[in-house]
């Protein structure tokens, strides 16, 4: 239960890194922290920056996680549940971070359909 608890909590962390890293500087330059003028490897640069913090959540998660090293997940489940995760990391922090981003009921319908992933991938 431990190994379970710790892979999920790990990716979780490791993916509000991720869409911190990939969307950030949308909402930096909505704030007008920075324009549209950056220049773009100013921006790379900081994305790796945090992205370097993904990943140090990312891979214990999945070495940890992993049935090749005594973990309870195969690496298909890592992934579905990694891609789980993922989406609604980031339907958290545009619905929070960005005002004009709602979700509408096709959204919530792309969620089950992506439980309902989960649930296969686990099916024996």
């Amino acid at each position: 239960m431990d190994k379970i608890l710790f892979t999920i909590t790990f990716l979780i962390i490791s993916n509000t890194f991720m869409t911190l890293a990939w969307y950030g500087n949308l909402k930096l330059q909505e704030m007008k922290i920075i324009g549209s003028a950056t220049p773009i490897i100013f921006i790379i640069l900081i994305s790796w920056g945090i992205a370097l913090l993904e990943y140090s959540f990312l891979i214990p998660a999945n070495r940890i996680g992993s049935d090749i090293n005594g973990g309870p997940f195969s690496l298909v489940q890592l992934k579905v549940i990694q891609e789980v995760i993922s989406c609604l990391v980031f339907a958290v922090i545009a619905s929070v971070l960005f005002k004009g981003e709602t979700l509408a009921w096709n959204h919530i319908v792309a969620f089950l359909f992506l439980a309902l992933a989960v649930y296969f991938v686990f099916m024996k």
